[in-house]
């Protein structure tokens, strides 16, 4: 029986198929044998109950038979849906939508935290397989100096913090960090520019040639600029950007208590100028500044309800630094984004946007290794 392959046995029983020195093969995607055991699960089939109750007591004939009768299970439950996103899970929709109310994600938002966490993994099992996570690296190629004026961040020049500014890099020592990280095990190399827009500056060229180029390694580009026109857009997708990260940090009722040199708005026409661009949106926000439930929810809900969902929403933990407007208020609060703040924004941004690639981002490093796991489950 050794080496005999069914792609279905893991849904049946792995340990024991381990055990009788089986093999399983994915001839096809991991997330649709993901599908088919939780529709096996869900749908409490009586064949899917007595084979996996029986496989440690069949032969190679009659566990052939029963991987034939898996696989025609599949085909039938294949042919008989639309897509993956019109399917249920424990009595949440993977479905991806752009109607969401409020009051729905806030329902979402309020779910007892486990049942919340539970249905966010259920629901990412639909879209994704479960056991992968891309890493990725974010290179400060342009430090302080900004002439914005948000109240959390280290890098503005209306700050007295201990960051520097620093002129823009060098295009070859860019292109040497990308090749670090690509060998450390990163896709995805995104870099960051401390400016408040694209503007006229001659810099903007360079951060061109460098997209190019590491594009050229193989390796998905990201980058952060600033507010961008629709021109501008243009000329880093031809230059090959993957993806441009601009998030919209809360929500728009709270925003102005965050920064006043820009208007939420403002941010949200450059989400515009870039998906126009054909260029992915990566947009999420950061909790811990001292906003409310209500204004983590009316976050998620602008982005849930864009046309098109975000491909990438990273959900950050601020980090308070002193100095900063913000930092030295939180600080001298003693308030802090908690384990389960940031566990239950991932989970909810999980169920409103189900194809979006959730990102736990900035501050992850806060959190115990245990808090983590639960964050990257959700």
């Amino acid at each position: 029986m050794r080496g005999f392959p069914c792609r279905y046995l893991h849904v049946l029983n792995v340990p024991r198929a381990n055990r009788l020195g089986l093999t399983t093969h994915h001839s096809r995607s991991a997330r649709v044998s993901q599908q088919v055991q939780f529709r096996f699960h869900n749908n409490r089939s009586s064949k899917f109950s007595t084979a996996a109750a029986a496989v440690s007591d069949l032969n190679e004939a009659e566990l052939r038979a029963k991987c034939e009768e898996l696989e025609k299970k599949v085909s039938e439950l294949e042919s008989s849906r639309q897509s993956p996103r019109g399917l249920t899970i424990t009595g949440v929709s993977g479905e991806v939508r752009s109607d969401w109310t409020k009051e729905e994600v806030q329902k979402i938002y309020d779910t007892p935290l486990m049942e919340l966490v539970f249905n966010a993994a259920a629901v990412h099992r639909i879209h994704f397989h479960p056991l992968e996570v891309q890493q990725s690296t974010l290179l400060s190629i342009k430090t302080g100096g900004c002439s914005e004026n948000c109240g959390y961040c280290s890098q503005s020049q209306h700050h007295k913090t201990f960051v520097k500014p620093t002129p823009t890099m060098k295009i070859d020592d860019v292109l040497e960090a990308a090749k670090r990280a690509k060998d450390a095990g990163s896709t995805r190399f995104c870099m960051g520019s401390a400016w408040r827009e694209v503007g006229n500056k001659h810099a903007f060229k360079r951060v061109l040639e460098m997209v190019r180029e590491i594009n050229g390694m193989g390796m998905e580009v990201c980058t952060t600029l600033g507010m961008l026109t629709p021109e501008q857009a243009k000329q880093l997708k031809e230059a090959g950007l993957t993806a441009y990260n601009h998030n919209l940090d809360t929500s728009r009722e709270y925003y102005p208590k965050v920064v006043s040199t820009r208007t939420y708005d403002d941010r949200l026409n450059t989400v515009k100028n870039v998906r126009e661009a054909g260029i992915n949106v990566c947009c999420g926000g950061i909790i811990g500044l001292g906003e409310e439930d209500d204004d983590r929810v009316g976050l998620l809900h602008t982005l849930a309800t864009l046309e098109e969902h975000p491909e990438s929403v990273p959900i950050n933990a601020l980090v308070p630094v002193a100095g900063t407007p913000l930092g030295d208020k939180l600080l001298a609060r003693g308030i802090h984004p908690t384990w389960d703040d940031m566990v239950r924004m991932i989970a909810a941004a999980r169920i409103v946007m189900p194809a979006t690639m959730v990102r736990l981002s900035a501050g992850r490093l806060e959190f115990s290794k245990e808090a983590q796991a639960l964050m990257f489950m959700a």
